[in-house]
């Protein structure tokens, strides 16, 4: 990857299903959280007993129904804004799998269409930078392959077209250098 290489994403939902239920679950998991954390502390204190005043009356009950509204409240409150946070921060971390994995899915598919000049190249703090280079490192290796077996096949055209061999024999052969020429693109020596 070229250090000059940077490249900023505009677009902040790129695999709009993975990251809503990404940021789904983490919201989930929060809401767990705060269900047991609620459970928790109505189950620890539902033993106790606590006085307070009501309307200038002394009301004694259970400290779990004393203070149970506060801390739905509390946890609500608490819930909306760590939701509201993790929403952010999950589409900020999800972001950076997602925008990623979809460069590195057109880039395969430019690939698989046989151009194997292409380079994948991400931006220096991508996740997925080792596996563009573990992709270019066999995208060459195929390239130098093809481009030995083309080599091959050429010169195999040339032995065949001084030899007493029939035309067909030839003429199969140059399709069959044709055909690389067509579905592949090799990157050369120079380029």
């Amino acid at each position: 990857m070229s250090p000059q290489f940077e490249h900023k994403r505009r677009q902040h939902f790129i695999k709009k299903d993975f990251q809503a239920r990404f940021i789904i679950k983490f919201c989930l998991l929060v809401l767990a959280g705060v269900v047991i954390s609620t459970l928790l502390v109505y189950l620890f204190t539902h033993g106790t007993l606590t006085s307070s005043f009501k309307h200038s009356r002394l009301v004694i009950r259970t400290t779990a129904e004393a203070i149970l509204p506060a801390v739905l409240y509390t946890n609500l409150i608490t819930l909306g804004l760590i939701s509201l946070a993790s929403i952010g921060i999950t589409l900020f971390v999800s972001h950076k799998i997602a925008g990623p994995m979809y460069r590195m899915e057109e880039d395969m598919k430019v690939i698989a269409r046989g151009n194997l000049k292409k380079k994948i190249r991400f931006r220096r703090d991508d996740q997925m930078t080792p596996l563009a280079e573990s992709v270019n490192a066999m995208t060459a290796s195929l390239n130098e392959k093809l481009k030995r077996l083309k080599a091959g096949v050429r010169q195999l055209s040339e032995d065949a077209k001084g030899l007493p061999v029939p035309g067909d024999v030839v003429s199969r052969i140059e399709a069959m250098e044709n055909l690389i020429d067509e579905e592949f693109e090799i990157q050369d020596d120079e380029g």
